[in-house]
């Protein structure tokens, strides 16, 4: 094989090297998942189902965590009016990390009427990893304070995740549980398409690199021989 033609096939195996990365590369894991709520109201028990779906986006060390309602749960006999109604909920920590994460959200921006399912606006909340390793997120407990009253709704369902992310804790922690969707222990937590699309980049350009300083070797090699 001519040395353009050995040049030409280990830039195009550079490329291609890199396309694999980029391809084979862990990302978050996020699902839409059906909770079934049992709602302990001021007026005694109600239940419904919503879908819930939880998203995480970097932010500084750690991860701002939305949890979205796609169905109203609970209702109230009477008007709530504007700002009445203060909702929040818990999110369920697994894998690597336990405990729970608190969300919270605004109060109701409009009157909601009376026997109507209650809306509940994003909730969000920060997750900074303690741990290293894959952290799941399943909804938890929602609470909705209104009119000087309190209703708890508990999933009854044993939903599963809704998210998973691959996390890494700033201070090295390591696998393991804790009091508190793959990426291999010491690479930077990512999620979103932003931090995706720059840290796969990077892998791409270090497989072209390598390819790169192959083609100058054998180029500089090729010059002695013909000396």
């Amino acid at each position: 094989m001519s040395y353009h033609k050995r040049s030409a096939a280990l830039a195009a195996a550079a490329v291609l090297a890199g396309s694999a990365v980029l391809t084979a590369a862990p990302v978050a894991r996020a699902d839409v998942v059906d909770v079934n709520y049992q709602c302990k109201t001021p007026i005694g028990d109600k239940s419904a189902v919503s879908p819930i779906d939880i998203k995480g986006v970097r932010s500084g060390s750690g991860y701002r965590i939305t949890m979205s309602w796609q169905k109203g749960v609970s209702s109230s006999p009477v008007e709530l009016g504007k700002g009445a109604m203060s909702p929040s909920a818990t999110i369920v920590l697994g894998g690597a990390d336990s405990g729970t994460l608190t969300v919270r959200g605004p109060a109701n921006q409009a009157a909601i009427p009376a026997d109507t399912p209650i809306k509940i606006s994003d909730l969000s909340g920060t997750y900074t990893p303690r741990k290293t390793g894959k952290v799941t997120f399943t909804a938890g407990v929602l609470t909705i304070k209104a009119l000087g009253t309190t209703t708890t709704c508990t999933p009854a369902n044993r939903p599963s995740p809704s998210l998973t992310l691959d996390v890494t804790a700033a201070g090295g922690g390591t696998s393991g549980s804790a009091s508190s969707g793959s990426a291999p222990s010491g690479q930077l937590p990512q999620t979103g398409p932003e931090d995706s699309v720059v840290a796969l980049g990077t892998l791409g350009g270090t497989v072209l690199l390598a390819g790169a300083a192959g083609v100058l070797w054998l180029t500089r090699r090729n010059q002695a021989v013909r000396h």
